[in-house]
């Protein structure tokens, strides 16, 4: 666990991290409308989500190795 200064800084930026990731997801969002006028948006919800989720899983391994 972290240490307790470290969580308390993060429970500080915790509303503004959900805000980024949130608009990040908007974001692709967007882009798979734009391409694809006919979109399916729960599947495509999903794999935003997954491939976001890849991209934190690589920069975590990155960042702790």
């Amino acid at each position: 666990m972290a240490p307790k200064l470290e969580q308390i800084e993060l429970k500080a930026h915790r509303h503004q991290i959900v805000a980024d990731v949130n608009k990040l997801v908007e974001k692709y969002r967007a882009i798979f409308d734009w391409d694809v006028p006919e979109i399916d948006q729960a599947a495509a919800d999903r794999l935003i989500l997954r491939e976001i989720a890849k991209a934190l899983n690589e920069i975590e391994k990155k960042l702790l190795a």
